[in-house]
């Protein structure tokens, strides 16, 4: 049998007491690692949390805590062969594709140990932050109000996705910590493995004190049952799961406080007049076909909808499937290999059953069924190839706006007017993220700001940022992470910004020479 991972709750590692749920190489079939939360005293560990990790984090300031995940980062980054080996095995992604992950978790943290320590050059010790400045309430300002946000007194809980084990911990984690807040980490089951590796990592390392960062890998029973009213959640996953979190008595009764992100059915737009061959033309072609293929195209920002003028639909499809022609599957440890496989059997039957159910709406552009897998036994490997569908009822086609086949999976639309496309690519009901593709500055702009209130992003490429865009579907810690309606109305990152949520705002009414003590404290 193979090895129990252990949780690391309550300040100490403690295994589950039950027999675990098995972690398997997506491609060979192997069983890695076992893991379970069976047994733990979540409420004691949550109590643990709050009441040592909470306060040990609230008594440093910013820049100390900055420190920290400058310190995080550089343990990290001495432990990256390790965690390419566990990428491969358990999330079975080719270097490339783990480094997104993996890479870009560490440049998260990096930069917000930056972004903390120019906070802490600015604040001193400070541990509040004023939001704005002093309003009026009286008469010759003898009484102002002032906003302070504070760090809230409560644990951040984390619900991840299977796709990014290593980004999606820091990239939550990083400004909790910096907030002074606590976290617990739930990774999802199929790939807890790097997640905890590199938890027990940091935690082994004391780089943290007691208690500011757990991790819990299995079953999620009982996590939300265990949150009180000053913790918040933040949760990535299915719309259908984020529906119960947000019944659960904790949001709905408690008012935990809570971020989600959801299902999203991300578009691609090359704008009217840009010819095949074209250097937007281009642009978009091999976006398209990056961000099929990029972890297997499971990725929540991935290009799922390509829009493109009636009139040059032939030669997308064309140029698109001659890309996809030449991308290579199967067993991510053969060089030869540019696209690994999804990260489960019961992940393959989803996208399996998801394709055919767009192919009775679509036309096969390229069939992934052509690629045959390199090094990989197809009665095992949980690979797949990468298909491009086209619906040429852009209208009728209403499963290609409504749902999301988590793999390498897009549909190709044609449109017949720039207001037939926004209208269409606003049927996805609120996205993460849509990327333009043009030539002409002013029309590009438009369209982003057709777009921007239903997206949490708008990817603007030209050929002036060919070169140095940072892509689709990257998402930079600098931008704002997210998106309304459909993709769960939740916003991470965005530099500072992420604090917000970990932070909580009220005023101080007072006279003049009380605001003037705050402004004392925090120098």
């Amino acid at each position: 049998m193979s090895e129990l991972l252990l949780n690391h709750l309550g300040g100490r590692w403690t295994a589950g007491t039950g027999a675990g749920t098995a972690l398997f190489d997506p491609v060979l079939g192997d069983e890695l690692v076992r893991v379970d939360a069976t047994g733990l005293d979540l409420p004691a560990g949550f109590a643990f949390a709050r009441e040592q990790g909470g306060a040990a984090l609230r008594a440093l300031g910013y820049r100390q805590r900055a420190e920290m995940l400058g310190a995080i980062v550089k343990l990290l980054q001495g432990h990256r062969d390790a965690y390419y080996e566990i990428a491969t095995a358990n999330s079975g992604t080719v270097k490339n594709d783990s480094a997104v992950d993996i890479d870009g978790a560490i440049y998260t943290l990096g930069t917000y140990a930056k972004l903390g320590a120019g906070l802490g050059a600015q604040l001193k010790n400070s541990r509040f932050l004023f939001d704005g400045e002093p309003a009026m309430l009286a008469k010759e300002g003898a009484f102002q109000s002032q906003h302070v946000q504070l760090p809230v007194r409560g644990l951040a809980l984390f619900i991840n996705a299977f796709n990014f084990p290593a980004w999606g911990l820091w990239e939550k984690a990083a400004p909790a910590l910096l907030a002074g807040v606590p976290v617990v980490v739930k990774p999802a089951t199929a790939t807890a493995w790097l997640t905890q590796r590199m938890v027990r990592d940091v935690v082994d390392a004391g780089i943290l004190p007691a208690g500011a960062l757990s991790v819990v890998c299995g079953s999620s029973a009982g996590l939300l049952d265990a949150l009180q009213p000053f913790d918040v959640l933040s949760f990535t996953g299915s719309a259908d799961t984020a529906a119960t979190i947000r019944r659960h008595a904790a949001v709905a009764e408690r008012s935990v406080r809570v971020n989600i992100e959801a299902d999203s059915i991300n578009s691609a737009l090359l704008l009217e007049g840009e010819a095949p061959g074209s250097a937007a033309f281009e642009l978009l072609v091999k976006e398209v076909v990056r961000e099929m293929t990029v972890k297997s195209g499971q990725k929540c920002t991935a290009i799922r909808r390509v829009f493109v003028p009636e009139a040059v639909y032939a030669s997308a499809a064309e140029a698109i499937g001659a890309r996809l022609a030449k991308t290579t599957v199967g067993n991510p440890r053969n060089d030869a290999v540019r696209m690994g496989a999804l990260v489960s059997r019961a992940q393959l039957a989803a996208v399996q059953q998801g394709l055919q159910a767009l192919k009775t709406q679509t036309e096969v552009l390229h069939d992934g069924a052509t690629h045959a897998l390199v090094d990989a036994d197809p009665a095992v490997a949980c690979c797949v190839g990468p298909t491009l569908l086209g619906a040429r009822d852009a209208d009728g086609a209403h499963r290609v706006h409504a749902s999301e086949v988590f793999g390498p999976v897009a549909t190709l639309v044609p449109y017949r007017s720039a207001a037939h496309a926004l209208q269409l690519i606003r049927r996805g009901e609120g996205s993460l993220v849509a990327s333009l593709y043009g030539s002409e500055d002013a029309a590009l702009g438009r369209s982003a700001l057709e777009l921007a209130d239903c997206h949490g992003r708008v990817h603007v490429i030209n050929p002036a940022a060919a070169a140095v865009h940072s892509g689709h579907g990257n998402v930079m810690p600098q931008s704002v992470h997210g998106g309304p309606g459909r993709a769960g109305g939740g916003e991470e990152l965005g530099g500072l910004r992420a604090l917000d949520f970990y932070h909580r705002r009220a005023a101080v009414q007072a006279a003049p020479g009380v605001l003037e003590a705050l402004a004392q404290a925090q120098a």
